[in-house]
């Protein structure tokens, strides 16, 4: 451990411009949980998909993201968290090509499953960069409230991105933009990122690494097509089943590894079991408030692809603008009372989105509680994020953010399938009843997400911020 505690004492000259090429992979990323929502009906018409078969443009790519973040993370621990990450943006890069030149409904299907996985790879190897790059307190709370302004935000951005491509240039640019981007980020990785890894030789967990990932994607899958086949019916309980038979089978398995994928003594931090909690909540009103407006926006107001885009600039925007308040009010008065301020507003704004009608204006019916959501963002992202951190040594870096990213991915999944049952319960087809009835689910999980933060969060365990730390203008 002498050698990882002087490998973080020891500041990178180059980590702020390390931090910009792993946040820009990072933000590809979440851009494609929602930017293929809008180009959906365009993908559909072009390579003739049948209905039941155009929701798996989503599914695959949420199946195999959910199911391969933990392994990934703890992938990067084992075997160079530069490395890893490299990996991921040379598979999702490739994919993200072949989905935009692919000339049928499988190949686009096989190629977002692909996506997803160099997506998993990405997410928890890059948010460890971050964790091992900076040391914890008022620098890493900066890269932090970077990182959790792109991950508030990029769903939102995802929405105005994809009506504009869609609408300008074709669908198959959804995915193309990724690629200079992936290239670019490449090529920089080697030159801008240190490697790390945990120390000490460690064998690779095989039994707890399939068991888990299957486990995860299992449960992805069975919770995204619950609203399909019912909660209750016997297709969604037997998966259901099966992918939790699978997940106590990892924990038996891990309970009896001499080098565990997952070392449960990382839940002996409170933090960061309350920070996974919170973010698996997060996960679930984000995703699921970004769903049902883009449903409502479209089929009730009536707005085009790229109009329904332009108004979550909002959003994006306001989400951008807090975001270096929320991480200095974080570092100066601790991760709870934060995140009790930042749900509290999410849980206004999905009380406002009750309120909606068939008729309103942007003004009346949206942009104040787009306001809500994008103060919302960044002062519940943030703090959740320096949280999952919170006192996890350098040798676990990868899995603790494989533990948030797949805690978030979950909750996001679990979320939008709830909501959309909720939204098409009384019919097929969007009504204002369906909307109002789907936000209130969502004020409920918000209400339980400020509480497991009360409850559960413990500031005492996070370091605070040294006073002799160097600001970002220094590096």
């Amino acid at each position: 451990m002498e050698a990882a505690a002087a490998t973080m004492s020891e500041r990178d000259p180059l980590r702020w411009k390390a931090l910009t090429v792993v946040c820009a992979a990072f933000f590809m990323t979440i851009l494609d949980v929602s930017i293929v929502n809008v180009a959906l009906p365009s993908i559909g018409t072009s390579l003739h998909f049948t209905r039941d078969n155009l929701q798996w443009v989503i599914t695959a790519y949420a199946i195999t993201y959910g199911g391969f973040l933990l392994l990934a993370g703890r992938l990067a621990d084992l075997y160079g968290r530069r490395r890893v990450f490299m990996i991921g943006v040379v598979v999702f890069t490739l994919a993200s090509l072949f989905c935009g030149l692919a000339w049928s409904e499988g190949v686009l299907i096989a190629s977002r499953a692909v996506q997803g996985v160099g997506a998993a790879v990405i997410t928890p190897s890059a948010l460890s960069i971050v964790m091992t790059t900076f040391e914890e307190g008022a620098e890493r709370n900066k890269a932090l409230g970077i990182w959790g302004a792109l991950g508030g935000g990029g769903a939102a951005v995802g929405v105005l991105l994809g009506g504009i491509l869609t609408t300008y240039l074709g669908w198959e640019w959804i995915f193309f933009i990724n690629v200079p981007v992936g290239a670019l980020a490449f090529f920089l990785t080697p030159r801008l990122v240190r490697e790390s890894r945990a120390e000490g030789r460690k064998s690779l967990d095989v039994a707890g690494a399939l068991t888990v990932t299957l486990g995860l994607a299992l449960l992805v899958f069975a919770v995204s097509k619950a609203p399909d086949h019912g909660w209750t019916s016997g297709w969604t309980l037997s998966r259901l089943a099966v992918a939790v038979v699978l997940l106590i089978a990892f924990v038996v398995i891990e309970a009896r590894q001499k080098d565990p994928l997952m070392p449960f003594h990382i839940f002996r931090i409170q933090t960061v079991t309350g920070a996974n909690v919170s973010g698996l909540l997060l996960g679930a009103v984000t995703f699921a408030n970004f769903f049902v407006l883009t449903l409502y926006v479209q089929n009730v107001l009536g707005y085009s692809a790229i109009r329904t885009g332009l108004t979550f600039v909002v959003t994006a925007g306001s989400a951008v603008l807090w975001a270096g308040l929320a991480q200095a009010l974080t570092t100066r008065f601790g991760v709870k009372p934060m995140l009790a301020i930042g749900f509290v507003a999410m849980i206004a704004a999905s009380i406002y989105y009750t309120q909606v009608s068939a008729s309103g204006s942007f003004a009346s019916e949206l942009l104040p509680g787009y306001l809500l959501m994008g103060f919302a963002l960044p002062f519940t992202f943030i703090p959740v994020s320096i949280a999952a951190l919170a006192g996890v040594s350098y040798n676990e870096a990868g899995l603790a953010s494989g533990l948030i990213n797949t805690a978030q991915q979950i909750g996001g999944a679990v979320g939008v399938a709830v909501c959309s049952s909720v939204l098409f319960s009384a019919a097929a087809f969007v009504t204002v009843s369906g909307v109002s009835n789907a936000f209130w689910v969502l004020v409920g999980i918000s209400v339980a997400a400020l509480v497991s933060a009360v409850v559960l969060i413990r500031d005492e365990q996070i370091q605070p911020a040294s006073e002799t730390q160097s600001s970002p203008g220094a590096a």
